[in-house]
């Protein structure tokens, strides 16, 4: 019987993807993701999808006619198909299919790891896809730092949270493409970060008062 699989293939890096993501991808008729995740599976020789923000319910419907079709297919999702990946999108549009979620690390995860922050106590939020929403700010006095997937730039949501009358001095991280050779991390204040440019490939920590 044929399967869809959810494949999380980590922050980026082909260090960060489990063995269980490169069993799973190897095993299947089709790839489908983004350029960037494709080219964690060199060595594939099945059929392939690229999956774009433009084309992705089409891409997500197109998975499961193919699964209905007979082929097993494999969607990759960056970081884990769990948090702010492709389970929810996939769940929505049918939720009788045979599948399997391979769980991946999240770049959120690997942020953590950097800065060394328990994560078991910190607030996790993803705005993507939400613009910047006043739901982090209900975040931002319950003594945890927050961790969040921007919803695009990392200075527009710095700029929303000085409008909405968080501190200016209030520290914060930002880890700039994680797993990547060019990865960064930058420390400062909310008003510094509000005047930087960054990538689209980030995670914010927002640190709590004192």
């Amino acid at each position: 019987m044929s399967k869809l699989y959810l494949v999380g293939i980590g922050p980026g890096s082909s260090d960060y993807l489990t063995a269980a993501a490169i069993n799973t991808a190897g095993s299947v008729d089709v790839l489908v993701g983004s350029q960037r995740a494709l080219d964690l599976f060199p060595g594939f020789e099945g059929q392939t999808l690229i999956l774009r923000a433009r084309n992705m319910d089409e891409m997500m419907k197109k998975s499961i006619y193919l699964v209905d079709e007979g082929k097993n297919v494999a969607i990759l999702s960056t970081g884990d198909p769990g948090f702010s990946g492709v389970l929810n999108p996939i769940l929505k549009l049918r939720d009788d299919l045979d599948l399997e979620v391979i769980p991946g690390i999240s770049s959120l995860q690997l942020a953590a790891a950097r800065l060394q922050i328990p994560w078991d106590q910190v607030n996790l939020l993803t705005l993507h896809g939400k613009g910047n929403s006043k739901i982090i700010l209900d975040f931002m006095d319950n003594g945890k730092p927050t961790i969040v997937l921007p919803d695009f730039k990392v200075e527009k949501l710095a700029q929303f949270l000085l409008e909405n009358g968080v501190d200016q001095d209030r520290k914060v991280a930002v880890c700039e493409r994680l797993s990547y050779p060019d990865e960064r991390i930058v420390n400062g204040t909310l008003k510094e970060i509000a005047a930087m440019d960054f990538t689209y490939l980030c995670v914010v920590i927002i640190y709590e008062t004192f």
